[in-house]
């Protein structure tokens, strides 16, 4: 056994890192017991402590100085208009992951939208004086300034899901990729030919790899990328309803859609039925999320689940060990912790 005050691997003092793998724990875990958290068993607690005590750790001493100053308060910010927020269930199921895994800590949640330049400008002041102790970021652009002023800032932050394949902040994301493939084999598998894409906004990184994998589907199959058969759309009803119309005036054979949103896919049900087109008859429809919408659609619409909750729990759940290790992962040089969650294809009626 190691006596107190032992080295860690890295041949300094011990890590966090160190203590949860001797433990058999994740580093989130550590951080619950070390600041005292009740939601941990007494044989996780025990383990931890024991291997606290083998190895040494002390959490570090600049942390400690600072604990004093904690604001004990995280911001949840979605740099997107109140309108969005409040019609995507994506954002709601977002919110109460993180609630939830928030509820048995001392942390206040602060709901910020910062859509507009000055939303964004206000925001960075009050970051800048340091109110909080940690930054959620969700639904972030590729050319979005927010994430890396909160790195300058060296405000501990997790974001959604990436900016693009070399980011650096740590990020909690659905397999976009994996998801956006198995719908479309589905609708292969059905025998629909002619199936088009009702992308996001391609700024979002997430959109960028359904398309990817909606190309690769079709691509593994032997089929053709046929480029009219896709339209950008924006993750709104209206944008899924002026799509669809757009996608039946370029290729009126069309006999599947695959829609980047439940949203979108609603929107496209809506312009389907204007065209007399009945859903699956002649157009299978297949969205992306899973959320209410999917379930009280007529007919019930066949969807990508991405555990957007867990994603929720996840992000808050990195946020922490942030915070707990007092400098965010950048400025710590750690290697960059992106996790990616599976999806899974619920089928219903309309396809």
């Amino acid at each position: 056994m190691a006596s107190h005050g032992t080295r860690g691997r890295s041949g300094g003092r011990p890590t966090l890192e160190e203590v949860a793998a001797r433990a058999g724990v994740g580093r989130g875990t550590v951080s619950r017991v070390i600041n005292g958290s009740p939601r941990v068993s007494d044989a996780t607690r025990a383990a931890v402590e024991a291997a606290v005590a083998e190895l040494g750790y002390v959490p570090n001493t600049a942390a400690r100085a600072l604990a004093a100053n904690r604001t004990n308060a995280i911001a949840l910010v979605v740099p997107e208009p109140e309108t969005r927020f409040f019609a995507e269930p994506y954002f709601s199921d977002i919110l109460r992951g993180v609630g939830a895994e928030l509820a048995d800590t001392e942390m206040q949640l602060l709901l910020i939208f910062a859509g507009s330049d000055r939303e964004r400008q206000r925001l960075a002041q009050y970051l800048a004086a340091h109110r909080v102790d940690g930054v959620l970021l969700v639904s972030v652009h590729a050319d979005d300034p927010l994430p890396d002023l909160i790195a300058q800032l060296e405000i501990p932050a997790v974001i959604s899901g990436p900016r693009s394949a070399a980011e650096t902040l740590p990020s909690v994301d659905s397999d976009n990729y994996g998801g956006a493939r198995s719908a479309v084999e589905h609708l292969l598998a059905r025998g629909c030919r002619h199936i088009a894409h009702i992308t996001g906004r391609l700024d979002v990184y997430g959109a960028q790899r359904r398309v990817d994998g909606y190309r690769d589907a079709l691509l593994a199959a032997g089929h053709e990328v046929d480029e009219l058969l896709i339209v950008q759309g924006d993750f709104t009803e209206e944008g899924g309803q002026r799509a669809m119309r757009e996608l039946l005036a370029r290729s009126p054979v069309l006999d599947a859609v695959f829609a980047g949103s439940d949203v979108m896919a609603a929107g496209a049900r809506q312009a389907l039925r204007e065209a007399g087109r009945r859903i699956p008859d002649d157009v299978a429809l297949v969205g992306y999320d899973d959320s209410a919408i999917a379930r009280h659609m007529d007919p019930p619409l066949t969807s990508v689940r991405q555990p957007i909750e867990e994603m929720g729990r996840r992000m808050l759940d990195l946020l922490l060990t942030e915070i707990a290790d007092n400098r965010p992962a950048v400025s710590r040089g750690l290697e960059r912790r992106q996790v990616v969650l599976a999806t899974e294809l619920m089928t219903r009626a309309s396809a």
